[in-house]
């Protein structure tokens, strides 16, 4: 699905993701490791989906904002304040803003990340103000 024919902010929005397969382009899954798709951005809202190939590596960084990772299918370990957390499918794993972080996979996997951008200016209606 092209992100021209979707919508990814508004003021509700319903995503199913029934199938993998059409959010992710498994083509690029295969030569780097990884892919990812944003599925919605919302002020400072950003919600991806995310998939890494067998072997497949997220390298350790940091964000400003909180994040979520759900695991979706398939093994997913992350590294995050000097410990691993090996995730279950169905897990939920939230991680505090400026802590490095990093996800590995070894047979693959996909996972939703939910970034909180904190430091955006916003109006009264909760959208960002840039």
């Amino acid at each position: 699905m092209s992100s021209l024919e979707r919508t990814i902010t508004g003021n509700v929005l319903v995503q199913h993701l029934t199938d993998d397969e059409m959010l992710v382009d498994r083509k690029l899954v295969e030569q780097h490791g990884r892919s990812a798709r944003t599925l919605v951005k919302e002020g400072a809202l950003r919600v991806t989906l995310i998939a890494l190939a067998a072997n497949g590596t997220l390298p350790p960084h940091s964000t400003v904002g909180p994040i979520s990772i759900q695991l979706l299918d398939g093994d997913i370990t992350v590294g995050a304040a000097g410990k691993e957390y090996v995730l279950a499918q169905r897990d939920l794993l939230v991680v505090a803003s400026g802590v490095e972080h990093s996800a590995r996979s070894i047979a693959g996997g996909s996972f939703l990340l939910t970034v909180v951008h904190a430091a955006q200016a916003f109006t009264e209606e909760g959208r960002s103000a840039r």
